[in-house]
């Protein structure tokens, strides 16, 4: 089969279609969102085994689920929360959860960030570094663009938990991005 884009208006039928056993239309909502189930992961799974699995589980979970939808959301907001759930278990339980460390720890500093795939390569290294549910935050904000609600939704956490661990994000990524660059804990330029 080859993967495909669904119309936002079909994903509420389709998943009533899955809800019924129609296995084509689980094909369906399969194809139209597992590039981008792949994108969001590829950032902070660390195997493509790993995001294929997540993947597989959560349309598992949306084939077991579907009726439980009430439409209170998007389909796609809530396909994109069953995945952000199994990939936080999945790396847990692989030991695969990357936890924050002190810029002390942080490995040797590389060359300037002057083109834009080093650029991109220092980001991902900094978030790297974030603690999961602060990384995922940032990820799905700023890779995928939802909103703060949104994310609340997918994470099932409270808007003002969903902004702390923004800021807290930001904060970490201000002081591990100088780092990262060359920069001493104080901010000066290495030699």
């Amino acid at each position: 089969m080859q993967a495909r884009q669904i119309p936002k208006r079909q994903d509420e039928d389709l998943l009533r279609d899955v809800a019924r056993g129609d296995r084509r239309a689980l094909d369906a909502l399969y194809l139209g969102y597992h590039r981008r189930l792949a994108r969001f992961l590829a950032r902070i799974a660390p195997q493509y085994e790993t995001i294929e699995e997540i993947i597989n589980d959560t349309f598992l979970v949306v084939w077991q689920r579907a009726r439980e939808f009430r439409g209170a959301s998007r389909v796609s907001t809530w396909i994109i929360g069953i995945a952000y759930r199994i990939a936080l278990k999945s790396l847990r339980r692989n030991d695969g959860l990357v936890r924050a460390q002190r810029y002390d720890s942080l490995p040797e500093p590389w060359v300037e960030p002057m083109v834009d795939t080093e650029l991109r390569d220092w980001v991902v290294r900094g978030l790297s570094h974030l603690p999961i549910e602060q990384r995922l935050a940032l990820e799905l904000a700023y890779n995928m663009g939802h909103s703060i609600e949104e994310i609340a939704e997918i994470t099932d956490s409270p808007v003002g938990t969903v902004k702390a661990r923004m800021f807290h994000a930001r904060e970490k990524l201000r002081q591990y991005l100088p780092v990262l660059g060359g920069a001493d804990a104080s901010g000066n330029a290495g030699s």
